[in-house]
């Protein structure tokens, strides 16, 4: 894990869903990054003496928000979300845009805007933290289904992604990576890296061990969606000379049926 001026912790949630502290040691300040369920959240709060200050929500699925009302009654805690979400979000504190900043405690951090999987999508960047939380966008391995973006919004939405520095923790928010791992194995099977990936993936999860967060170079290096532009992933998925965005689709559409 790069060297950071925060600590993040990952807190499973749910059947396999995260959610992430954001915390800033010189201030107190804390954050948490989608509220699946309070009870995992306030028990990780409660073993390291922290007080949470906000919650972030990157979209409105509520495998990612069921939880906020609760935990803003039990903490006072400040809600940032998307501005174009916030008639199918909880109540918003501060209603944020692509580019805006996001103050938790010392840690300045900005919005991504990141449709695709949904239309109101964001992704939140700390460079304080080496960090970008992503939930259902870039994930292990993967990216999140289109349920009412299109190719060519997420493909847009990954390029901004993959142009942060590549030690960047991708903090996504499902246990989907051994699933993923599968499925890129169909697409590059002998890829070593890939293989070697999900050898530690496996071993991981063996014992129970988040393969979350990523660093956006093992992404860069291995996740088939990120690879779409590659003339090898183009002719793996039978669409040599395509372009970006169609050979996107087609790896993603192959996912769908996978």
């Amino acid at each position: 894990m790069p060297e950071t001026r925060a600590e993040i912790v990952t807190i499973p949630c749910l059947a396999d869903n995260y959610a992430f502290l954001l915390h800033d040691p010189e201030t107190g300040a804390t954050a948490v990054v989608d509220v699946p369920e309070v009870a995992p959240i306030e028990a990780a709060l409660k073993d390291r003496g922290w007080a949470l200050s906000d919650v972030l929500i990157t979209h409105h699925h509520f495998d990612h928000i069921e939880g906020v009302e609760p935990l803003r009654a039990a903490t006072g805690a400040k809600v940032w979300g998307a501005a174009a979400d916030a008639h199918r979000l909880p109540q918003l504190d501060h209603a944020l845009a692509e580019g805006d900043p996001v103050q938790i405690g010392g840690l300045t951090g900005a919005v991504i805007d990141v449709p695709g999987h949904t239309v109101g999508h964001i992704a939140f960047h700390f460079p304080d933290a080496s960090a970008v939380f992503t939930a259902d966008s870039l994930m292990a391995l993967g990216c999140g289904r289109l349920f009412e973006g299109t190719a060519a919004q997420m493909w847009e939405s990954l390029q901004k992604l993959a142009a942060l520095p590549p030690e960047t923790l991708v903090c996504s928010g499902h246990e989907y990576t051994a699933a993923n791992a599968k499925f890129a194995l169909s697409i590059e099977p002998g890829h070593e890296a890939l293989i070697s990936r999900m050898a530690r993936i496996d071993a991981a999860r063996a014992t129970n061990i988040p393969t979350v967060p990523s660093t956006l170079a093992e992404e860069l290096a291995t996740n088939p969606f990120l690879r779409a532009n590659l003339d090898a992933v183009k002719i793996a998925v039978g669409l040599p000379g395509a372009s970006d965005v169609e050979s996107f689709a087609e790896v993603r559409a192959r996912k769908d049926r996978f």
